[in-house]
């Protein structure tokens, strides 16, 4: 990311929606927060966590960045739609909207019940929908913007465990943000997604935790780490850079696009995860 000198989103307001990290540390939404932050956008940190989303704030603030805390819950339309019309009366536009919602159940499909499908579906795809809808009429009458979806290689690749909801529901998220895309072109809002591979944040040990057998997290990340043909699992900066690039000009003729970020797993047949 470069220099205060050569801000690329300054004076832009962006919403990051899936903002703060399940533990401490750097997440995803956290350190693409960070990122739109330290390329001069002022950051609307929106979690359905209040502390995590505070500490993202914290965090921007403490290297000299703009930044405030929401509380969103994607599963509820209303909140979602209140994020975003607060976000618009507080500070009278919209530029960016980054949604990093990843919500999954790992494990055989037959232990996804209906209800939790509903639920991961709701959080993973029907909340772009809502969200996307919100920030649009803001975009339209600023003749711009940008929408962001944080997909996962999950979308497109079996990653060694099963993850069904989760896998179909992302696949979802990059044929929304095509589909969006080509509906915005005319109106010079663009629309993409980042298809992250296996990455390394804090949900790892949480998440993940039965997905690799009986391995611990130790084994667990040197698995994911083989899986990867560059030998290492990504960081959350890795993620944060490709947002920040997509989010600015540079990116101008960039839509409908899905930008891999994956050490090049996607291009491998490789899927070692024991040895």
């Amino acid at each position: 990311m470069t220099g205060a000198a050569a801000m690329q989103l300054k004076d832009r307001v962006a919403i990051v929606i899936g903002a703060g990290a399940i533990a401490e540390g750097i997440g995803i939404g956290r350190a693409i927060s960070m990122g739109l932050a330290r390329e001069g956008a002022f950051v609307v940190a929106a979690d359905d966590n209040e502390d995590a989303a505070a500490r993202t704030v914290d965090l921007i603030r403490d290297e000299g960045f703009a930044a405030e805390a929401a509380v969103v819950d994607v599963l509820d339309d209303a909140s979602v739609e209140r994020l975003v019309e607060g976000v618009a009366d507080r500070h009278g536009r919209i530029d960016i909207l980054h949604c990093n919602v990843g919500l999954g159940k790992s494990g055989p499909s037959g232990q996804t019940t209906p209800a939790d499908w509903r639920r991961i579906s709701d959080a993973n795809l029907t909340s772009l929908h809502v969200a996307a809808q919100a920030v649009l009429p803001h975009m339209r009458a600023q003749g711009r913007g940008v929408i962001t979806v944080t997909s996962s290689i999950a979308s497109i690749r079996n990653v060694g465990y099963p993850h069904l909801a989760y896998s179909a529901t992302k696949a979802g998220a990059n044929q929304f943000a095509r589909a969006l895309a080509v509906e915005l072109a005319p109106e010079n809002i663009r629309v993409n997604a980042i298809i992250a591979g296996l990455i390394d944040t804090p949900r790892i040990g949480i998440t993940l935790a039965n997905s690799y057998g009986d391995k611990s997290e130790q084994e667990m990340r040197a698995a994911r780490a083989r899986q990867c043909p560059m030998g290492r699992m990504g960081s959350a900066w890795d993620i944060a850079e490709a947002a920040v690039f997509l989010a600015s000009d540079k990116a101008g003729y960039i839509t409908g696009s899905e930008m891999i970020v994956d050490g090049g797993l996607s291009a491998s047949i490789r899927q070692v995860v024991d040895g």
